[in-house]
């Protein structure tokens, strides 16, 4: 039998606005926002996707659409999608939902992406405390490979895309449990509440309640897992009748962590799904983390599809940070610090410390929490493949070269900051 071909169920016009598409685009979560399509279990449908910030940031020579990006107004999700099975019954609360990724990519005539790093103000990042300043570099795609005339290593790895975000729509029960635990958290409110000016009185409710797409939550959500590419699965849990399935955030390729925040190679793209309902299934097989029955969170199945590289450089990071501070099995701290020793080794070899940054978020680098037992120090690790550089970036005998003439050019594009927040400086590391 000859395959079928997937139905566009949610289709994109890259030359329009985000609200001037046919089909709207959101960026909340709401158990009230409308679902604006519908597919049956087994069925396979295509859904296109404009990049996360809506096509904001241009391949050009600036990095000022980054240092001054609206970030009230991302993501730009595609969906919502309901979900009924082959009786016409949609997914119900209890069920899980499973979405299987059967294919992705960029968009046919729309071949490139861009890394970035916020400026301080206006978004930051894992090291904004250390790069506070805005920058950008912008990647060309050759099938699986891709390139950046920003970042002068070898730069042809190959991409592994994935969506940054696959979820369902929150119940109200579980979006009035997101917004009283993260309201007492310092920096959420200014990412948390939407504005509509002048909009009907049910979209003002929504507004004042809605949830924002930045993190991952137990509806699954931004939880940006690097190699979710062909073959993988998501088990989502289902808060709403049909699950509103949706999805955005399209990546070439990402780095363990995405630390520069717009960290991965992010671009327009289309995934090609088929789902099924495995009913009764949150009781079944996931298990609450928390008081109520709505505190779980989903499960992912990563396909046979895996980067190919057998030689790798680790950096090491403990729970001490930069001014000596000793934390307790803080394995974040030491995740910094393995990053941080990362930049700093690599900016020895002629690359700027911006460049590092950016290609140590969007490469296909691997993080790992080595020990979280043995206190005081939790250890984290951060695999850099070799052989993505133009040279061999391993330690040798003999001294390495400085200054900078070594310096390799271009550098990626860059931003004065002009705020007033402290920068960290390690004293003991390269300038």
């Amino acid at each position: 039998m000859v395959p079928r071909t997937p139905r566009l169920v949610v289709p994109i016009d890259l030359k329009k606005k985000p609200w001037e598409q046919k089909l709207p685009l959101h960026d909340r979560w709401h158990p009230d926002i409308p679902a604006v399509a519908e597919v049956r279990t087994g069925e396979i449908f295509r859904v296109e996707m404009v990049d996360w910030t809506g096509g904001a940031i241009g391949d050009n020579n600036s990095a000022s659409d980054v240092k001054y990006l609206d970030l009230s107004v991302v993501h730009y999700l595609r969906g919502l999608i309901g979900i009924v099975d082959m009786d016409g019954v949609p997914a119900m609360p209890g069920d899980i939902l499973v979405v299987e990724i059967l294919n992705l990519g960029p968009l046919p005539g729309d071949e490139w992406g861009f890394t970035a790093i916020f400026d301080r103000e206006n978004g930051g990042g894992f090291l904004t405390d250390h790069f506070p300043s805005a920058a950008k570099a912008i990647w060309y795609f050759e099938g699986i490979y891709a390139s950046s005339p920003q970042i002068p290593a070898r730069c042809t790895f190959s991409g592994f895309n994935a969506p940054g975000i696959v979820g369902t729509a929150p119940s109200k029960e579980l979006l009035d449990i997101w917004n009283k635990r993260e309201q007492y958290l310092e920096g959420l409110n200014s990412y948390k509440l939407c504005e509509v000016e002048g909009g009907a009185p049910e979209w003002e409710k929504i507004a004042k309640e809605a949830a924002r797409t930045i993190p991952g939550r137990e509806n699954g959500g931004n939880c940006d897992i690097k190699n979710l590419n062909r073959g993988s699965k998501v088990y989502l849990p289902v808060f709403v009748e049909g699950a509103n399935l949706s999805t955005g955030d399209m990546h070439f390729s990402q780095g363990e962590g995405e630390v520069a925040f717009c960290g991965a190679i992010e671009m327009s793209g289309f995934l090609e799904l088929k789902c099924d309902i495995i009913r009764g299934g949150m009781k079944e097989y996931l298990t609450p983390m928390g008081p109520t029955p709505l505190h779980v969170n989903p499960i992912f199945e990563i396909g046979p599809m895996k980067p190919s590289f057998s030689e790798w450089l680790v950096f090491e990071g403990i729970s001490v940070d930069e001014s000596g501070r000793q934390h307790f099995l803080d394995a974040t701290v030491a995740y910094k610090r393995a990053v941080l020793n990362a930049i700093d080794y690599l900016s020895k070899l002629g690359y700027s410390k911006e460049q590092v940054y950016l290609l140590l978020s969007c490469c296909p680098c691997e993080g790992r929490l080595a020990s979280i037992v043995d206190s005081p120090n939790a250890v984290a690790t951060l695999s850099i493949p070799i052989v993505i550089f133009d040279q061999d970036i391993r330690p040798k005998t003999g001294k390495v070269p400085v200054g900078p003439k070594i310096v390799k050019k271009p550098d990626v594009f860059k931003c004065t900051y002009d705020g007033s927040l402290p920068i960290t400086r390690n004293p003991a590391a390269t300038t």
